[in-house]
């Protein structure tokens, strides 16, 4: 290739890059944040799918029954046929306070099911008639800061939505985790003007966080619940598109402060949890090939070009190097809720790296997804 043409390529994949860097800024400035709310008198439901938790479900528990602010609020704790004791740890946990309730399910997901959608509508239908006007599904990693769903709930209503996706704050520990796990909010915040699409109804601009979802419930169980989106491997995605399809309102605000979620707890886990849905994220094969070609064009080639590279090449490298730096610092301090850190600035040198990590994640996926080996705790998905 002469330098000429270098450098012309390395100018579109700065250029893409710099886009993402001015959506971050734009994106820093206008996302909504959860604020303390509040008290709120709405009865309030709170669902809690569960498997093989046992060492996580207690702290969450914990944290529910801390809540301050939401009188109304009702607790289902189900475990999802649980071999660790995940039920009995739920139990001791909530010492006895009446607004918890700990069900134990041993029958697997229907066919054609995946087990959290499955587990999720088991839980709404054990609720009842009376699961209240708000519902919320936790993930039983997820940490809770005491005002988190009044602050939720306040929110809710003031942005007028028929969907709240609070977006945790993505805790990482190993070095894998902290890596990828900034992606997937970065993923979102440099691509999409949030204050757009929290104005819109189109499906296309959704965004959600199953780990941390409130719903307004006459809305929930308008669009048929977990049911609409049974065999999905990104269910609260796809709940949001039903939704809007159906032209109500879903929209994203940052929880950092009142939120926290660790996914995973070490390289395997991370790689198992991403190969079960990202052969998804795309679409098809050849939409996933798109994307990863322009991921690769815009933050693995700058970073290559400014080493490597000279005059016109090196420059443009540089300038998509740090548009990416920028996005990335960005969006991690957006989802604490704090100026961007030394440490925010430190992992996003590692950014194309974690560029290639996924995309290799991605082709795992997609072959483990071609084969039929694609399963959760498991279980396969179908």
């Amino acid at each position: 290739m002469t330098r000429c043409g270098a450098a012309v390529i390395t100018r579109c994949g700065a250029a893409v890059a710099l886009l993402g860097a001015v959506t971050a800024v734009a994106n820093r400035l206008s996302l909504p944040r959860l604020e303390p709310g509040v008290a709120t008198a709405e009865p309030v439901t709170v669902l809690v799918p569960a498997r093989d938790e046992a060492h996580r479900v207690p702290d969450l528990v914990a944290d529910l029954c801390a809540q301050q602010g939401v009188p109304g609020m009702r607790v289902i704790v189900l475990d999802d046929d649980s071999s660790d004791g995940t039920a009995d740890a739920a139990r001791q946990a909530a010492a006895g306070d009446d607004r918890i309730v700990v069900v134990r399910s041993t029958r697997p997901p229907p066919a054609g099911w995946t087990g959290k959608a499955a587990a999720c509508a088991h839980a709404y239908r054990i609720a009842g008639a009376g699961a209240g006007v708000v519902v919320v599904f936790v993930d039983a990693d997820v940490r809770l800061a005491p005002q988190a769903l009044a602050a939720a709930v306040t929110s809710l209503r003031r942005m007028r939505a028929d969907l709240l996706s609070p977006w945790p704050f993505q805790v990482a520990g190993s070095r894998a985790e902290k890596l990828l796990q900034p992606l997937l909010c970065w993923s979102w915040f440099s691509s999409l003007p949030v204050a757009v699409a929290n104005r819109t109804t189109r499906p296309s601009m959704a965004v959600a966080c199953g780990q941390f979802l409130v719903f307004d419930a006459r809305a929930y169980a308008a669009i048929g619940g977990h049911a609409v989106v049974a065999a999905s491997p990104t269910e609260d995605l796809d709940l949001a598109r039903t939704l809007r399809t159906a032209g109500r309102r879903t929209v994203v605000a940052a929880a950092g402060p009142f939120a926290s979620c660790r996914m995973y707890l070490d390289r395997r886990q991370l790689a198992a949890g991403y190969t079960r849905w990202l052969w998804s994220a795309f679409g098809s094969p050849v939409g996933a090939v798109a994307v990863l070609a322009g991921y690769t064009l815009a933050y693995v080639l700058p970073p290559v070009s400014a080493i490597a590279g000279r005059g016109a090449v090196r420059r443009w490298g540089l300038a998509g190097t740090a548009a990416a730096l920028v996005s990335r610092a960005l969006a991690r301090s957006a989802e604490r809720g704090t100026a961007v850190t030394g440490s925010d600035a430190v992992s996003a040198l590692g950014h194309p790296a974690a560029i290639a990590g996924f995309g290799a994640l991605t082709v795992a996926s997609l072959r483990a997804r071609r084969r039929g080996r694609t399963d959760w705790k498991n279980r396969p998905l179908p």
